[in-house]
């Protein structure tokens, strides 16, 4: 139940501005979970939610860590086309080739960007390895990279 219900205040916070506990209550109430501002206020902590500024400048819940908005997406992209100098991938496993002491930037910014696909990234100075979960996505991400970054 417990797990249901977190999910849930994930899924309502990722497709709904809320910026408050008692608007989150109201939400999982309509979804079916008949719960109290202490429930509430204990999920939001174990889940270790924050409050972001929002597009109209208030401030909603979000995932920590889960920096979104087009501002944010811009600063990833930027990073990846100033950095990135080619890329490849062979089965699972994406090679990207950065400018020296630039991998880490662009493994800190596929992380952040959280592609759909991407297992996890390692990387060192001038190479970052992407593991994915088949080869179409390693096809798919690849050449995404390569239009974000302009190379062949």
């Amino acid at each position: 139940m417990k797990n249901n219900r977190q999910k849930q205040i994930l899924s309502l916070i990722a497709e709904n501005e809320i910026t408050t506990q008692e608007e989150l209550i109201e939400k999982l109430r309509e979804s079916g979970y008949n719960v109290t501002q202490a429930t509430v206020s204990r999920d939001i902590k174990q889940l270790k939610l924050i409050k972001i500024q929002s597009d109209n400048d208030t401030y909603k819940y979000a995932q920590s860590g889960a920096e979104t908005g087009p501002a944010i997406n811009a600063k990833y992209v930027n990073i990846l086309a100033e950095t990135v100098t080619g890329v490849d991938y062979a089965g699972h496993l994406i090679v990207v080739k950065t400018y020296n002491g630039m991998a880490m930037a662009a493994g800190a910014a596929f992380d952040s960007m959280r592609w759909n696909g991407i297992i996890g990234t390692i990387a060192g100075d001038d190479t970052v390895f992407i593991a994915v979960r088949s080869e179409a996505f390693a096809k798919e991400i690849s050449e995404r990279i390569r239009s974000m970054s302009n190379t062949k």
